[in-house]
């Protein structure tokens, strides 16, 4: 299994360290997939949210991912860094909706999806104040952690990183891994998992 998780200038930190060290520690227990961190371009340093600085080695490459994560932050704020610049790139989102890979939302991630098309008349969720929106966008709004339809994934809240990344171990390993990862992690998953 081979995931990636888009990365970008205001970038919520929780959204994508979640994963990435709910993944790794999966893999370090045997599940045999990658994460790659990659921009929607080229590689490059990336700023997120609260400053920190990521060095990202690669830019997206659809044909390379069978998950694509893509995390929130900044939606709040239209014209600084944050999603609000992805929604707006055109290309990119026209890349986005032809992906093959199984996209998942976290937090306000959803709201990108959302601009691709990929919510339009589906279950889903994100962060709790863009979920009017959300609604607004044809979305079918579900009040859970994480929906799943088979075909899209979406979590609610910015912390909704650990869970959507545990469900994703659940999903694709089992959940006896899922368990181990969070006795590692000393973390219980809060919410529910909404699946169609």
């Amino acid at each position: 299994m081979r995931v990636q998780i888009v990365v970008f200038d205001g970038v919520e930190e929780q959204d994508f360290v979640a994963p990435v060290e709910v993944l790794g520690l999966a893999k370090a227990m045997g599940a045999e997939w990658t994460t790659t961190l990659v921009t929607t371009g080229n590689p490059a340093t990336v700023t997120a949210r609260f400053d920190t600085r990521v060095e990202v080695p690669a830019g997206w490459s659809p044909q390379d991912a069978d998950i694509l994560v893509v995390p929130g932050g900044g939606y709040a704020d239209k014209t600084g860094p944050g999603v609000n610049r992805l929604i707006n790139d055109a290309v990119f989102l026209k890349k986005l909706a032809a992906v093959t890979a199984l996209p998942v939302g976290i937090c306000t991630g959803t709201m990108v999806l959302s601009a691709a098309g990929m919510t339009k008349g589906r279950p889903a969720t994100t962060h709790s104040r863009a979920k009017a929106d959300l609604a607004k966008q044809g979305a079918n709004v579900i009040n859970a952690r994480v929906v799943d339809d088979g075909t899209l994934i979406t979590g609610g809240g910015i912390t909704s990183g650990l869970e959507v990344a545990l469900w994703l171990v659940e999903r694709f390993i089992g959940a006896k891994q899922a368990q181990q990862v969070e006795t590692v992690l000393e973390y219980e998953r809060r919410g529910s998992v909404w699946r169609s």
